[in-house]
């Protein structure tokens, strides 16, 4: 028996974030969509536990040992008692390597939810969302895959069904941004603070985005400083035809541009292709 699904696309529509906290960790607040694209997962039974990768991004990830997904399946293994689940995985890495748009713990949230299922786990959604907290503060909000608000470390969810669907486009400058180097670089100067704002009044398209241009990515900043190529491609989706709201997507390097349709997203994403350039126009929000 073999189990297939999509690990999709993280945006943060806005990261608010506040100095480091004793424990090390950065408190923060968000409101996270999900795409309807993204890297695809397939478990199937197997003699013993094994990872497989392959796609456009996947030889970044062919001499990673331990890489997220299998770290996830250990712990699901571990929480139910049966050791290193039997399973053989395939990824198909279809999403930029450290690009600010959660693969890899989208891609081990799905694998932990596809195992789970394959092997007829006793596990309610509670326990899953624990086991995939060991592959960071954003495996919960990854395994549900839905809209949510995000705050504490990013693991303090509320799910936001009233967000529509927003026509995007996503735009990767082929240039890495390292999660560390980014928080490190925004400690040198924190300028932002983990306040969530009020939700707005009318959850309409347009008013939702004419709300997000009130909010910020606080990351922004430190990660031009980190990759400066960010800005060529923040530049770049401003000037789009149509676009209504720029703004990076979590630590970067990707950018995503909200527009008022279909048509819109897709004449934009052709505009803005180039050689070295992942442009990809999508759907985030509405039903997971």
């Amino acid at each position: 028996m073999t189990l297939s699904g999509l690990a999709p696309a993280k945006i943060n529509l806005f990261l608010h974030v506040g100095p480091v906290a004793g424990d090390g960790y950065h408190p923060l607040a968000s409101l996270v969509a999900f795409a309807d694209m993204g890297d695809a997962v397939t478990v199937r039974r197997a003699d013993a536990l094994s990872l497989t990768v392959a796609g456009p991004f996947g030889g970044a990830l062919a001499d990673e040992g331990d890489n997220l997904i299998l770290r996830g399946l250990r712990a699901l293994g571990e929480t139910a008692g049966i050791g290193a689940p039997p399973v053989a995985v395939t990824l198909d890495k279809q999403l930029p390597i450290a690009a600010g748009l959660g693969g890899g713990s989208a891609d081990a949230g799905t694998a932990i939810r596809l195992a789970a299922q394959l092997l007829e786990l006793d596990l309610d959604e509670a326990a899953l969302e624990a086991v995939s907290g060991v592959v960071g503060a954003d495996g919960p909000m990854c395994l549900r895959a839905r809209p949510a608000w995000a705050t504490g470390r990013g693991d303090d969810l509320r799910d936001e069904p009233r967000l529509p669907p927003l026509h995007a486009v996503l735009l990767n400058p082929g240039l890495p941004s390292p999660t560390g180097a980014v928080y490190r670089a925004y400690d040198d100067a924190p300028a932002g603070g983990a306040d969530c704002p009020d939700a707005p009044a009318d959850w309409s398209s347009a008013a939702v985005i004419a709300w997000l241009k009130g909010q910020r990515n606080d990351l922004e900043a430190p990660a031009l400083r980190v990759t400066p190529g960010i800005g060529e491609a923040l530049s770049a989706m401003r000037a789009a035809p149509g676009c209504r709201l720029t703004r990076m997507s979590g630590s970067g390097a990707t950018v995503f541009g909200l527009f008022d349709d279909a048509a819109a997203a897709e004449s934009a994403a052709l505009a803005l292709q180039r050689p070295d350039w992942w442009v990809r126009n999508c759907v985030l929000g509405g039903s997971a």
